[in-house]
């Protein structure tokens, strides 16, 4: 895992407070050791960090002979984050702590195609009931995380070109929150949060892995060396929009998919794909929670059509392991809940087709964190920006460098503004 240290001012107060927030350090003898600062100087940047609000007291360590050493945490009650998974079909919101605990959430049915501004009212309203359902004041959100299942160019926070978003298409969803709530709003494609989520609070200890979601659609995440592969655009790992080439290409025309294209692998194997293809076999379904229930209890067209689906997924994920090598492939999304038809088809598919070196300690399976992979990682991700050391230093230290806004990645403007003014603000009041 990379350490919070690399590439940041080892002796700056945001690189202690990084140890703190990632559970590297607990005393003022931990960081003594870690950074081999001066004490004076660690005691400096501990003072900074608490007038800030930004450490807290957290009692005191057993003694190894005199006086046991205070020990000091992250303040994650000093602020809440507010985070909204948005699907094709569904909406989760949920309040969180500043270490991404979620204090209270909300699901309900959506559909994205609606267009910007009726689906992002619906998560202002959301947002705004669970912050008085939690007695939280808005004035207390420290940022806002939005997911979305699209291309999102991630640096200005904007849909690009999205298959099925009717209407997203360039909209500044930042620009929105910003109107409505004084900090930052981050915007990522959903299987990239889901990908970072899976990650970092349940497999730190693979950091090459992919988070493959079987839902309505099908989409694909990559963690590298720890962190979001997104490309030069934002585009990567858009697997479901990948020409299929396997056996069942060359049965009839290939179908129609979402995007325009014929013979993608989600329009083989995407929920919706498996919805058309049982209500042409007379099935009366309406959604991919009936098409999980039809294969989890046995039914022949569907549990045929489920492991027709993972042939194509295995074949989409087996080039996906061969290109890139990852040490874990995490399946989430509805259609992963299929158990058996379609993780086993996937398996099979996997190990057999790529590389055996690529496979030798590849482990596939599904998502530990469920439907919370989305809110979870967003609040994550909201955490690595917002309390990146330099922008901790910044906030902090009067005579630290003044940094090109670039530097930030999506936080430019007046939502840097916002984060370093939250930053240095001291304890938040309820």
């Amino acid at each position: 895992m990379k350490s919070p240290l690399e590439g940041n001012d080892a002796s700056g107060s945001g690189a202690v407070l990084a140890l703190f927030r990632t559970g590297q350090a607990r005393t003022r003898a931990d960081v003594i050791r870690l950074t081999g600062l001066a004490r004076s100087t660690v005691t400096q940047r501990l003072e900074q960090l608490l007038a800030a609000g930004l450490l807290v007291p957290d009692g005191a360590s057993a003694s190894t002979g005199g006086r046991p050493p205070t020990q000091f945490k992250f303040n994650a009650a000093r602020g809440v984050f507010l985070t909204a998974d948005v699907g094709a079909s569904h909406l989760r919101c949920a309040l969180t702590d500043l270490a991404g605990t979620i204090l209270a959430e909300e699901a309900s049915e959506l559909d994205v195609a609606a267009g910007p501004h009726p689906v992002l009212e619906r998560v202002t309203r959301t947002f705004l009931a669970l912050l008085q359902q939690q007695q939280v004041a808005p004035q207390k959100v420290h940022g806002i995380g939005i997911s979305v299942p699209g291309p999102v160019e991630f640096a200005t926070g904007r849909v690009v070109s999205p298959p099925i978003m009717t209407g997203w298409d360039g909209f500044d969803i930042p620009g929105y929150f910003l109107e409505r709530f004084a900090c930052p709003t981050l915007v990522d494609n959903d299987v990239n949060v889901m990908a970072f989520g899976e990650y970092k609070a349940c497999w730190p200890e693979h950091p090459h892995m992919l988070m493959v979601k079987v839902g309505t659609g099908v989409g694909c995440g990559i963690i590298s060396n720890g962190q979001i592969l997104r490309g030069a655009q934002g585009a990567a790992g858009d697997l479901g929009h990948i020409p299929y080439s396997g056996d069942l290409a060359n049965l009839a025309t290939p179908p129609l998919c979402r995007c325009g294209n014929r013979g993608c692998v989600e329009a083989y194997a995407g929920g919706w794909a498996l919805l058309r293809d049982l209500r042409a076999l007379g099935h009366q379904v309406h959604s991919t929670y009936e098409v999980v229930r039809l294969i989890r209890s046995g039914q022949q067209d569907a549990v045929h059509l489920a492991r027709q689906a993972a042939r194509v997924l295995g074949q989409a994920i087996s080039d996906a392991v061969s290109l890139l090598n990852p040490s874990l492939v995490v399946l989430g999304g509805r259609l992963a809940h299929a158990d058996e038809p379609v993780l086993a088809g996937i398996r099979e598919v996997v190990y057999r087709r790529s590389l055996p070196l690529a496979t030798r300690d590849l482990q596939i399976t599904t998502s530990r964190l469920d439907i919370h992979a989305g809110i979870t990682g967003l609040a994550l991700l909201l955490g690595e920006y917002l309390y990146a050391p330099e922008l901790v230093d910044l906030a902090l230290d009067p005579e630290a460098p003044t940094l090109p806004e670039g530097r930030f990645g999506p936080l430019s403007g007046k939502a840097l503004g916002y984060t370093l003014r939250l930053l240095s603000q001291g304890a938040a009041t309820p």
